[in-house]
Protein backbone atom coordinates (compact mmCIF):
# COMPACT_ATOMS: atom_id res chain seq x y z
CA UNK A 1 0.00 0.00 0.00
CA UNK A 2 1.41 3.43 -1.22
CA UNK A 3 -0.80 5.89 0.66
CA UNK A 4 0.26 8.89 3.42
CA UNK A 5 -3.86 9.40 4.15
CA UNK A 6 -4.60 5.96 4.96
CA UNK A 7 -3.13 3.44 7.30
CA UNK A 8 -4.29 -0.41 7.66
CA UNK A 9 -3.71 -2.04 11.09
CA UNK A 10 -4.86 -5.37 13.08
CA UNK A 11 -4.63 -5.18 16.44
CA UNK A 12 -3.80 -8.06 18.92
CA UNK A 13 -6.66 -7.18 21.41
CA UNK A 14 -9.10 -8.89 18.82
CA UNK A 15 -9.13 -12.35 17.32
CA UNK A 16 -6.87 -12.95 14.38
CA UNK A 17 -9.09 -11.81 11.88
CA UNK A 18 -10.85 -14.78 9.71
CA UNK A 19 -10.73 -13.30 5.98
CA UNK A 20 -8.89 -10.82 3.96
CA UNK A 21 -9.79 -7.70 6.06
CA UNK A 22 -7.87 -5.30 8.63
CA UNK A 23 -9.48 -5.06 12.27
CA UNK A 24 -8.63 -1.02 11.97
CA UNK A 25 -8.23 1.77 9.12
CA UNK A 26 -7.30 4.77 10.32
CA UNK A 27 -7.63 8.05 8.13
CA UNK A 28 -4.93 10.98 8.83
CA UNK A 29 -6.36 14.60 9.68
CA UNK A 30 -7.40 16.83 6.55
CA UNK A 31 -7.62 13.76 4.02
CA UNK A 32 -10.90 14.10 2.25
CA UNK A 33 -13.98 11.60 2.97
CA UNK A 34 -15.72 9.72 -0.19
CA UNK A 35 -18.53 7.39 0.00
CA UNK A 36 -20.25 5.17 -2.61
CA UNK A 37 -23.25 3.57 -3.81
CA UNK A 38 -23.09 0.07 -4.09
CA UNK A 39 -21.76 -1.44 -6.78
CA UNK A 40 -23.59 -4.37 -8.93
CA UNK A 41 -21.99 -6.77 -11.27
CA UNK A 42 -23.87 -5.54 -14.22
CA UNK A 43 -21.64 -4.91 -17.04
CA UNK A 44 -21.22 -1.37 -19.31
CA UNK A 45 -23.92 -2.19 -21.10
CA UNK A 46 -26.50 -2.64 -17.84
CA UNK A 47 -26.39 -6.32 -18.52
CA UNK A 48 -26.81 -8.64 -15.23
CA UNK A 49 -25.14 -12.07 -16.12
CA UNK A 50 -26.83 -15.07 -14.49
CA UNK A 51 -23.21 -16.87 -13.19
CA UNK A 52 -22.15 -15.44 -9.61
CA UNK A 53 -18.45 -14.77 -10.30
CA UNK A 54 -19.21 -13.22 -13.73
CA UNK A 55 -21.05 -10.32 -11.40
CA UNK A 56 -17.86 -10.63 -8.82
CA UNK A 57 -15.71 -9.83 -11.99
CA UNK A 58 -18.09 -6.88 -13.19
CA UNK A 59 -18.48 -6.03 -9.67
CA UNK A 60 -14.47 -5.11 -9.25
CA UNK A 61 -14.45 -3.81 -13.06
CA UNK A 62 -17.08 -0.88 -11.81
CA UNK A 63 -15.49 -0.39 -8.47
CA UNK A 64 -11.90 -0.05 -10.36
CA UNK A 65 -13.52 2.36 -12.93
CA UNK A 66 -15.69 4.68 -10.24
CA UNK A 67 -12.25 4.97 -8.26
CA UNK A 68 -10.27 6.15 -11.67
CA UNK A 69 -13.32 8.06 -12.62
CA UNK A 70 -12.28 10.64 -9.66
CA UNK A 71 -8.66 9.75 -9.26
CA UNK A 72 -8.42 7.25 -6.63
CA UNK A 73 -7.24 3.67 -6.36
CA UNK A 74 -7.62 0.90 -4.15
CA UNK A 75 -5.15 1.96 -1.77
CA UNK A 76 -7.74 5.05 -1.03
CA UNK A 77 -10.44 2.50 0.16
CA UNK A 78 -10.97 2.26 3.60
CA UNK A 79 -14.11 0.76 4.29
CA UNK A 80 -15.67 -2.54 2.23
CA UNK A 81 -19.52 -3.50 2.85
CA UNK A 82 -19.77 -7.00 0.64
CA UNK A 83 -23.57 -8.34 0.53
CA UNK A 84 -24.70 -11.49 -1.28
CA UNK A 85 -27.82 -13.10 -1.93
CA UNK A 86 -26.29 -16.30 -2.56
CA UNK A 87 -22.80 -18.42 -1.07
CA UNK A 88 -19.82 -16.82 -2.17
CA UNK A 89 -17.01 -19.24 -3.85
CA UNK A 90 -14.69 -17.60 -1.06
CA UNK A 91 -11.33 -19.31 -3.63
CA UNK A 92 -12.37 -17.21 -6.28
CA UNK A 93 -13.58 -14.00 -4.41
CA UNK A 94 -10.38 -14.34 -2.47
CA UNK A 95 -8.41 -14.40 -5.62
CA UNK A 96 -10.46 -11.15 -7.78
CA UNK A 97 -10.28 -8.84 -4.00
CA UNK A 98 -6.85 -10.17 -3.16
CA UNK A 99 -6.22 -9.13 -7.15
CA UNK A 100 -7.49 -5.91 -6.47
CA UNK A 101 -6.47 -4.20 -2.96
CA UNK A 102 -3.78 -6.39 -2.50
CA UNK A 103 -2.34 -6.48 1.35
CA UNK A 104 -3.05 -5.57 3.89
CA UNK A 105 -6.88 -5.12 2.42
CA UNK A 106 -9.07 -2.42 3.74
CA UNK A 107 -11.80 -3.30 6.51
CA UNK A 108 -14.59 -5.52 5.32
CA UNK A 109 -17.94 -6.27 6.72
CA UNK A 110 -19.86 -9.50 4.81
CA UNK A 111 -23.51 -10.35 5.05
CA UNK A 112 -26.01 -12.75 3.16
CA UNK A 113 -29.04 -11.23 2.71
CA UNK A 114 -32.22 -12.47 0.82
CA UNK A 115 -32.39 -9.89 -1.57
CA UNK A 116 -31.06 -6.95 -2.96
CA UNK A 117 -32.28 -3.99 -5.04
CA UNK A 118 -33.20 -6.27 -8.25
CA UNK A 119 -33.92 -9.72 -8.51
CA UNK A 120 -30.86 -10.64 -11.11
CA UNK A 121 -28.31 -8.80 -8.54
CA UNK A 122 -26.32 -11.65 -6.30
CA UNK A 123 -23.69 -9.65 -5.08
CA UNK A 124 -23.63 -5.81 -3.95
CA UNK A 125 -20.53 -4.28 -2.95
CA UNK A 126 -20.29 -0.75 -1.35
CA UNK A 127 -17.14 0.95 -0.55
CA UNK A 128 -15.66 4.01 1.48
CA UNK A 129 -12.51 5.67 0.24
CA UNK A 130 -9.96 8.48 1.75
CA UNK A 131 -7.57 10.86 0.03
Amino acid sequence: MNNNVVVRLDSSKVSRAVGNYSHVTKIEPNATFYTFSGQIGADLDGNLPEEFNQQVDNTFLNISNLLKSIGLTPDNVIKVNIWSTEEIDWDYFDKVYNGFFGKPSPSMTVAYVTALGLEEIKLEIEIWAAK
